[in-house]
């Protein structure tokens, strides 16, 4: 039988199918057919849904205190992200993105025709863009895989994708990935990221408002951030989400209204650095180990030693310090407080603690000579300015050489003027701090009173020059050259503060040097640690001369008759050994000291070497950041006290 007779029964026994088969029955098979061949044609390159499984998303370096809960700085390339599991990520959250983003999200297929059309309307102006025309899953395809241009094929490959992604994975897989991919503006990827960057809080503590503000941010996150001029654009949008959640019956109507009246507090700054300088020496640590594209990319979580209570104490003594020593024309100071046991850095900062200071204090621009420069760390110094000079504050490694050689607290050294002979170009007489001589005196004497002749005596007639410089090294001074000659002894050889601090260490754990320490671990995205802080001390001095050195420096009584019975150096109830330095040209003022577990250097001056007006000794002008964060300290701790030497 030929077609036309086919068609010719059809019509004669009901002629609504003879049109049907003849005439749109063709034409659907022909748009089915264009459809098949669009898909084939669009499809055959695209990527793969299954690459969700295999793709490791870009997530941010975080730089952690020593609890992991206080974040200090992160560091993030393009994108700042920070993977969350759908478990932590509130209900509400959800809820909210639901309502405004594709309420019909668990009943779909990964297109959703009403949205579609909904998007054609928008495009013709007929309908106000208050909520999105695509899916989640086309959402999340056009984030991760395809881009923002609006054509015909990319919405085509745009929902091949979608309708692929939804037949593979679960609901809640794919409103996971959305919910860590989706930008939010201020370089934010994910709810996690957004929510700590806005609110300064993780995503599971946000409050209802907060959470519409975040669903609110997804419609155009540049246009509608919070710290630009359409900030009140995005807390009416906040106020369209709790109306949506309202109509989708997630909140009640007393809800809605009572959240909108709330006020939304956002944070001040998008980015911050918490004790920058400690932070950015952190950040050159890791970045010289891993390099900057894994800081950037790879989501490294470091848990660093800080203490961030100590850290914070220590800004506020050094900044209150830099406002008292302005006076002396001293503008900048550097301090670090760390653990000599095990060598873990506690607290690092310099100057007012702002690294990112605008304009320069006194006016000066970078690269210029200034009298702070809050770009540069002077406790850990660098390649082209290794350190400053001590001053009396190298004392105790000559006496301690002495005392490694049987020489005792009470061995007597005589306080006289004294030509050392030639060194150099030019004789060597030094005088003492107050232009006085003594006469004879004991070890203890003139060590605990920073006496310079004797000093000098102790260094070249019982200790020795070559074996008082191995004796910094070994403690971990790293900084001497030679040629070496008696100045050193009163600190004529520039050191780094950091160094001083830690060497210092070794005479409050009796002998033991582990050198600084300030990353405790750092762990990849997945949680498997990288590394971990395993330094072992190691013996560099004899338990005995560190008693002694320990006994000397904790004498009160002993070091009264030139600092008075009540300086800066005495902590009633407390054992703290103690020791200043002070340039001859005032350039440098210093004060170091220590418990059994805890040591605090303090460094003042300005950075173009500009000497301070009115000859004050460190005493005055570093001893009081030191003695204000040392004594913070003492009170969070027990009570401890040195051994005695076996022969006091």
């Amino acid at each position: 039988m030929s077609i036309g007779n086919i068609y010719r029964k059809i019509y004669k026994k009901n002629k609504y199918l003879f049109y049907i088969s003849k005439y749109l029955l063709p034409a659907l098979l022909f748009c089915v057919f264009l459809s098949l061949a669009a898909f084939i044609i669009f499809a055959k390159d695209l990527p793969r849904p299954e690459r969700f499984t295999e793709k490791q998303f870009v997530q941010s370096t975080k730089i952690f205190d020593r609890t992991g809960k206080i974040l200090l700085y992160e560091i993030y390339g393009e994108e700042k992200r920070t993977i969350v599991p759908f478990s932590t990520v509130p209900e509400i959250l959800k809820q909210a993105i639901l309502a405004t983003e594709d309420s019909n999200f668990y009943n779909h297929m990964g297109i959703d025709p009403r949205g579609i059309f909904r998007a054609i309307m928008i495009n013709l102006k007929i309908k106000e863009p208050t909520y999105g025309g695509s899916t989640i899953p086309q959402q999340l395809i056009r984030s991760t895989f395809l881009s923002n241009e609006k054509t015909v094929s990319r919405k085509v490959k745009e929902i091949v994708l979608s309708l692929e992604l939804d037949r593979k994975y679960s609901k809640d897989q794919i409103f996971e990935w959305y919910l860590n991919q989706i930008p939010f503006g201020s370089n934010c990827y994910g709810v996690e990221a957004a929510s700590q960057t806005f609110f300064n809080k993780p995503v599971s503590d946000i409050s209802l408002e907060e959470t519409a503000t975040l669903a609110a941010l997804i419609q155009a996150p540049s246009r509608l951030s919070p710290y630009g001029e359409n900030k009140d654009d995005l807390l009416t949008r906040k106020d369209y989400v709790l109306k949506r959640m309202r109509e989708e019956h997630f909140i009640t109507k007393e809800v809605e209204e009572e959240t909108k009246k709330k006020e939304v507090v956002f944070t001040e700054k998008p980015v911050q650095i918490k004790a920058p300088y400690f932070s950015l020496w952190i950040k050159q640590q890791i970045t010289d180990k891993y390099g900057e594209e894994a800081l950037m990319k790879e989501g490294l979580k470091v848990y660093t030693s800080l203490d961030w209570d100590i850290q914070q104490a220590a800004e506020k003594a050094v900044k209150d310090g830099i406002e008292r020593n302005k006076t002396y024309n001293a503008y900048n100071a550097g301090l670090i407080a760390l653990n000599p046991k095990t060598g873990e850095v506690l607290a690092m900062t310099v100057g007012n603690g702002d690294y990112f200071t605008d304009p320069y204090p006194d006016g000066c621009a970078p690269g210029v000579d200034c009298l702070f420069d809050p770009k540069y760390n002077v406790v850990i110094g660098t390649k082209d300015n290794p350190g400053r000079q001590p001053g009396s504050a190298f004392k105790p490694f000559i006496y301690a050489t002495a005392f490694k050689k049987g020489f005792n607290d009470r061995t007597i050294v005589v306080d006289e003027l004294t030509n050392f002979g030639v060194w150099g170009d030019k004789e060597y007489i030094p005088q003492n701090y107050d232009g006085l001589f003594r006469g004879p005196v004991t070890f203890r004497q003139a060590l605990s009173q920073s006496l310079n002749v004797p000093a000098v005596k102790v260094l070249l007639n019982y200790a020795g020059l070559d074996e008082s410089i191995k004796t910094a090294q070994d403690m971990g001074l790293t900084t001497l050259t030679p040629p070496y000659g008696p100045a050193i002894v009163l600190g004529g050889w520039e050191v780094k503060l950091m160094e001083m601090a830690s060497a210092y260490g070794v005479f409050a754990t009796e002998g033991l040097r582990i050198p600084p320490v300030s990353i405790l671990k750092i762990e990849d995205q997945q949680g498997n640690v990288l590394e971990e802080n395993k330094k072992i001390p190691q013996r560099v001095l004899e338990k005995e001369a560190c008693r002694i050195v320990n006994d000397i420096l904790s004498d009160n009584d002993s070091r009264a008759p030139m600092f008075g019975p009540r300086s800066h150096l005495y902590f009633e109830n407390y054992q703290v050994a103690v020791k200043t330095g002070t340039t001859d040209d005032f350039r440098d003022c210093w004060t170091i000291g220590y418990s059994p577990s805890v040591v605090v250097g303090v460094w003042t001056g300005n950075n173009n070497n500009e000497s301070m007006i009115r000859r004050q000794p460190a005493a005055t002008v570093a001893g009081p950041i030191f003695h204000e964060l040392m004594e913070y300290i003492l009170s969070k701790n027990p009570v401890e006290y040195f051994e005695k030497p076996l022969n006091p």
